[in-house]
């Protein structure tokens, strides 16, 4: 079935009396566009922004949700359509009738014949989450993010205001709002662009204010500079690699500052010291990111090859002892950007060279870290548990000893929601054992 289409309507702005057509979605079936599912969690679909004043309006219309994949039909009317029971009827009719049209032969259908219905939206998309696995208070942390953002929308045309808002809810622009608001952005479909400039407006002026909130802050950088004033030689090339998504200008410019204060107390031995390893750290830093830089390079280089071949499985294959991580984050990038300019061609192919990618990959892996991949594969830790419930015999010792290190090996890359998920498997793989 084709992607649905929104269908166009004639709007007034409420602010300057702007009239202008925007696109508006009735139903939203994520099973043939699951671009749809971003968007509306993200509170940008169905949302018009005037192209005159820029004033952003949620449009009150109503919407059926569709997930084949988790027997989903969901239901929604604004109450303040006050749509006849007869007319809701005939809607949810057609677009069930529409949706069944299209899903093969032997797909369920029974979960069609009773969909859930829901009187506020923030209803059906908690409805959404929880089907997702998506806890309770993950739940009102988006919730909180998606108001967030609205709000700061609402304040683009004032800059003032704008600035007044980000003061006074600053301790809630974290870098895991940013993270949201970039998501908000990707998942945005091409037929809202105006909703896309809008979020990109807002991201800029935030980052204007804010400054990147993924840099260190003043505490990491100190403690950087603490923890590699104490390394020992021998061990300063391992500390550096540690520390270096640390080490900035700030870092240079705190360590310089303590070799300063260090001549001002008259050590010239201490401030010898530092300076050299300094100039240490300085290479070593050097050193790492020329390595990352060949290791990308590399990446990059194989996906040209691949991609120039009559047949780039097979070409893959032939060079599988060259595919690898730094492989496999330079094909998700330009995975992503074939979808972002709409080259479905090109992203076909990625998605077949990715498959076979991982084939290889899991054909070097061990017992453990096969079943371990199945593990963080599962769409919800819900999931991961009841996998490890039905595969007892693969737990053991060396399994929940695994589990430990790789979520160590995260917690040093800083990606906290996988080392925890890690750690929770290893809990309950040992409690298993018993």
């Amino acid at each position: 079935m084709p992607p649905v289409a929104p269908q166009p309507v004639q709007l007034t702005c409420p602010s300057c009396g702007t009239q202008f057509r925007a696109g508006i979605y009735t139903l939203v079936d994520v099973t043939q566009q699951p671009e749809l599912k971003q968007a509306l969690m993200g509170g940008q679909l169905n949302v018009a922004v005037c192209p005159s004043c820029r004033t952003a309006s949620m449009l009150g219309a109503p919407m059926v949700y569709h997930d084949a994949a988790k027997q989903l039909c969901l239901v929604y009317f604004p109450q303040e359509l006050s749509s006849r029971p007869e007319d809701q009827e005939r809607f949810v009719g057609e677009a069930t009738t529409f949706i069944m049209r299209s899903l093969p032969p032997d797909a369920p259908r029974a979960y069609l014949l009773a969909p859930r219905r829901f009187l506020t939206l923030p209803s059906l998309l908690d409805s959404i989450l929880e089907a997702d696995g998506i806890s309770r208070e993950s739940l009102e942390r988006q919730r909180q993010h998606i108001e967030l953002v609205s709000e700061l929308a609402s304040r683009l045309t004032d800059e003032e205001q704008f600035k007044a808002l980000v003061e006074q809810r600053r301790a809630e622009l974290t870098p895991e709002f940013m993270a949201t608001l970039a998501a908000f952005i990707d998942a945005t479909p091409d037929t809202q662009a105006d909703s896309r400039e809008m979020l990109l407006e807002v991201q800029g002026h935030l980052l204007d204010l804010l400054g990147d909130p993924d840099a260190p802050s003043d505490a990491e950088v100190a403690s950087a500079v603490e923890s590699l004033l104490a390394a020992a030689d021998d061990e300063l090339e391992f500390a550096v690699a540690e520390q270096r998504d640390m080490i900035d200008y700030a870092f240079f410019e705190a360590w310089t500052a303590r070799i300063a204060a260090v001549e001002a107390a008259g050590d010239a031995a201490e401030a010898a010291r530092l300076s050299d390893r300094r100039a240490r750290i300085l290479a070593i830093v050097e050193d790492l990111d020329r390595q990352a830089q060949a290791i990308f390079e590399a990446g990059s280089v194989l996906l040209g090859e691949v991609m120039e071949a009559s047949d780039p499985v097979a070409a893959l294959r032939e060079r599988a002892d060259r595919v690898d991580e730094a492989f496999m984050m330079v094909l998700s990038a330009n995975a992503a950007a074939a979808q972002r300019a709409g080259r479905d061609d090109v992203l076909g192919r990625f998605e077949q060279i990715g498959e076979a990618a991982i084939e290889i990959i899991q054909s070097r892996l061990s017992p453990e870290e096969r079943f371990i991949n199945e593990l963080l594969m599962a769409e919800t830790p819900q999931e991961a548990t009841k996998l490890l419930r039905k595969n007892v015999a693969k737990i053991n010792p060396d399994l929940v000893k695994r589990l430990n290190e790789f979520a160590d090996q995260e917690e040093k890359r800083a990606n906290k929601p996988t080392a925890e998920r890690l750690r929770q498997l290893a809990r309950e793989s040992g409690a298993m054992l018993f």
